[in-house]
């Protein structure tokens, strides 16, 4: 519990994000338990990331999210709104497998926390994980007492994460492997630009990263300039990377495989 469950896109239209995201990332479809509106992004067989075609129904922003494991939606509605967040909706039920609530932290990074069964097989993380997550925020260590709080990551509760500060980032392994980083920097919580708003970033690891930026281009997406902080902070150590914007607007970051 606590750790990253999944990731999901809102989006308006399903078939237009498939044929974007298929192109882009190599992904196959399959509609799944939730209905025709909503699709799993496999990588090789194996699920990586939902889409669903709900950001005009239930008014909400064109947008990747984060879903966090909580034992008790209910409960964490209640810690996250003690603590400063704000719940956007729910818990809303998503039968048959569970519930679900999107919300945003005192800095206005947008999140959901899920109570229910999780997919099988998904995974996360900094090494050869498909995806991985990272906060851009103001504060790394005030973030990780929000989120420490509400998603009791130092409870001891059972299947928890380990909580640690590294290089000026806090870090949240499960099993001992990184699963996410919370990261302090220049943000701007009014910015007209996404990219410098606080926010939960995600990235998805591709073989051949020029290719998968022709592809979102000839796909009707764009490339971002200026990174994942938006060109106001250099780009931290690691492999290359892209923010791309796709048809929709929503953001997300390529990154070149090892």
């Amino acid at each position: 519990m606590g750790a990253p469950c999944w990731l999901n896109l809102s989006a308006r239209d399903l078939g237009t994000a498939e044929r974007f995201y298929g192109a882009v990332l190599g992904w196959s479809f399959r509609r799944g338990a939730l209905g025709d509106a909503y699709a799993v992004g496999e990588r090789d067989g194996v699920p990586v990331a939902g889409i669903a075609a709900v950001a005009a129904e239930m008014q909400v922003p064109v947008a990747w999210t984060v879903f966090f494991a909580v034992d008790d939606a209910d409960a964490a509605v209640g810690r996250i709104r003690e603590r400063g967040g704000t719940v956007g909706v729910g818990p809303v039920a998503f039968p048959p497998r569970g519930r679900a609530a999107l919300a945003t932290d005192p800095e206005g990074a947008a999140f959901a926390v899920w109570e229910g069964r999780r997919v099988s097989r998904w995974e996360i993380g900094e090494r050869k994980a498909p995806a991985w997550v990272e906060l851009h925020t103001r504060n790394a260590f005030d973030a990780a007492v929000f989120y420490g709080g509400v998603l009791r990551w130092a409870d001891g509760t059972p299947d928890c994460c380990e909580v640690s500060y590294e290089d000026d980032q806090v870090v949240l392994r499960h099993d001992g492997e990184a699963v996410a980083r919370l990261n302090s920097g220049p943000v701007e919580s009014a910015s007209p630009r996404p990219q410098l708003r606080p926010r939960w970033l995600v990235r998805f690891r591709v073989p051949d990263l020029e290719a998968a930026e022709a592809a979102a281009l000839e796909h009707g997406g764009s490339v971002v300039p200026g990174g994942e902080w938006g060109g106001v902070r250099q780009p931290d150590g690691g492999g290359r990377r892209a923010v791309v914007r796709d048809p929709d607007g929503a953001l997300f970051t390529l990154e070149a495989e090892d």
